[in-house]
């Protein structure tokens, strides 16, 4: 009888250490970059903390600009309920944790907000998830507005990116995303010059060379026209790869923003590419996509991000 009491016992003991782990887990969803997420990566100076409240003052400022005060949506947690069921179902062991549930369940309901910062996954840059806003639009709202001004409005803030489209970061799955993905930009009758900008951050499975010959391939497949120019493309497709997330975007005016860098963008306009420039490579090569600004333009990123850069297989 002691020994089925005692097999019991250690029986709920041993569910009831799950549960702490499970209701982390269900906690962190939707508070790290993942699959499905539209909105902004920005890059810094170390300071994330900073970063993070630069981007919050930036993007209200301009956000309401373009779509109005924002008007906050209340949501109810479906997580919680689920927890709440599970903990019905656990042994007694789980009785005195129902207290808690039912207080959790009470304080369960929370605002979406038009821009919330989510874990990112990698050092010196931040994510700002978007709630009716196109990334696209507004960043380039933002860099068109500080190029013209050239009033500088951030201290650690790099570039800002933005993010229409996150899929699995593998070759595959990325292949068959964009597929979908460029179509607006790119499917016949659509058709634009373009280049690829690509940066990996604490993933090593992915080949660089082998990412842009199979994007450049599916754009050059919606439409035979689509031509690679290196120069001043009208349009720079952005690729930016954190552990097992790929980030897509489709940005305009890439060449002349400085690469969407905040700090170059606001200097002194001498030496601003214009459209028809004459500095112009090759045009066509789908091998070309490989070369892109990312590797040429000297004013896209400072000393200081490109050195947070080098360590990007290293990033915990």
């Amino acid at each position: 009888m002691a020994a089925r009491e005692a097999a019991a016992a250690h029986k709920r003991r041993g569910k009831a250490q799950y549960v702490p782990a499970a209701k982390r887990a269900r906690a962190d969803a939707g508070r790290q970059l993942e699959v499905g997420m539209c909105g902004i990566l920005i890059t810094c100076n170390m300071n994330q903390r900073k970063c993070v409240a630069e981007a919050y003052s930036l993007l209200g400022e301009y956000g309401e600009q373009l779509y109005g005060p924002e008007q906050f949506t209340d949501r109810n947690d479906s997580s919680v309920s689920g927890s709440e069921e599970e903990a019905k179902e656990e042994d007694d062991a789980e009785a005195a944790m129902r207290k808690e549930v039912d207080l959790i369940r009470a304080s369960t309901t929370q605002r979406l907000r038009r821009f919330q910062s989510v874990e990112s996954g990698a050092n010196n840059v931040v994510f700002i998830r978007t709630l009716g806003v196109e990334p696209e639009k507004l960043v380039h709202h933002i860099l068109k507005d500080m190029h013209t001004t050239k009033k500088k409005k951030t201290r650690v803030i790099l570039r800002m990116l933005p993010v229409s489209g996150t899929c699995k970061a593998f070759l595959e799955d990325m292949k068959r995303y964009a597929e979908t993905f460029f179509e607006p930009w790119f499917k016949a009758p659509q058709k634009g010059t373009f280049q690829i900008a690509y940066k990996a951050r604490n993933n090593s499975h992915l080949s660089r060379e082998e990412v842009i010959k199979e994007l450049a391939g599916v754009v050059s497949d919606l439409n035979p026209e689509n031509k690679v120019d290196l120069g001043n493309p009208k349009f720079t497709i952005v690729v930016e790869i954190i552990k097992n997330i790929c980030c897509l975007s489709v940005a305009k005016d890439y060449v002349l923003f400085r690469k969407y860098n905040l700090q170059e963008v606001v200097k002194d306009g001498q030496e601003d590419r214009q459209p028809g420039a004459p500095k112009a490579p090759r045009e066509g090569s789908l091998e070309g996509a490989e070369k892109t600004t990312e590797d040429k333009d000297p004013h896209g990123e400072s000393a200081e991000e490109k050195a947070s850069d080098n360590h990007k297989d290293s990033d915990p």
